[in-house]
């Protein structure tokens, strides 16, 4: 079911950390692959999700998160934009166009998919990377995920290669997406 309800978009706080990372909590595992354990799922929420983490995103300079939240600051969704050179060697082969910004989380609690959140958080993620200077934006998407790789398509990506993902104990198969901003 979808949820109806007011939202913006912001640029997150630090003390928005602890939301996030509950949040992570809720729609990292939808990512994640059949094969992906729970034991996995939560080494990697711990290890980068996690909202100590939160806060170093949201205070590193090479990095921007964005919010979708509700008037009375309920968070409905996130993205990560990491700037500079990809760090992955599949990703810096892959990716073209430069410079570029990384589109490193993109989730949305799933009682507000459908509702549009999805669109207006990328789109404002996608004016805020310009505003960084960046020319293209990129991200990793497992292989196995139909629903992001057709969200990411109507948005404008296009598959320029293949990485891989360390999802705790496990490597998983990413496409690299890319699209002029």
């Amino acid at each position: 079911m979808t949820a109806r309800t007011r939202w913006a978009v912001r640029t997150a706080r630090p003390q928005d950390a602890t939301a996030l990372a509950e949040l992570a909590a809720v729609t990292f595992p939808l990512a994640c692959p059949p094969g992906s354990t729970a034991q996995d799922q939560q080494a990697f929420l711990a290890a980068h999700l996690s909202a100590e983490r939160f806060v170093e995103h949201t205070s590193a300079a090479d990095r921007a998160v964005l919010v979708t939240a509700t008037p009375d600051d309920e968070l409905l969704g996130y993205t990560v934009l990491v700037t500079g050179e990809p760090a992955d060697e599949d990703a810096r082969a892959a990716v073209h166009i430069r410079p570029a910004v990384e589109l490193s989380k993109c989730y949305v609690h799933p009682d507000h998919h459908g509702a549009g959140v999805a669109s207006a958080l990328l789109r404002t993620s996608f004016e805020h990377a310009r505003a960084l200077g960046g020319m293209g934006m990129w991200l990793g998407v497992n292989q196995h995920n139909a629903r992001a790789q057709a969200f990411y398509a109507r948005e404008g990506f296009a598959v320029v290669g293949v990485k891989h993902f360390r999802v705790g104990s496990r490597l998983e198969d990413d496409y690299v997406l890319e699209r002029p901003l």
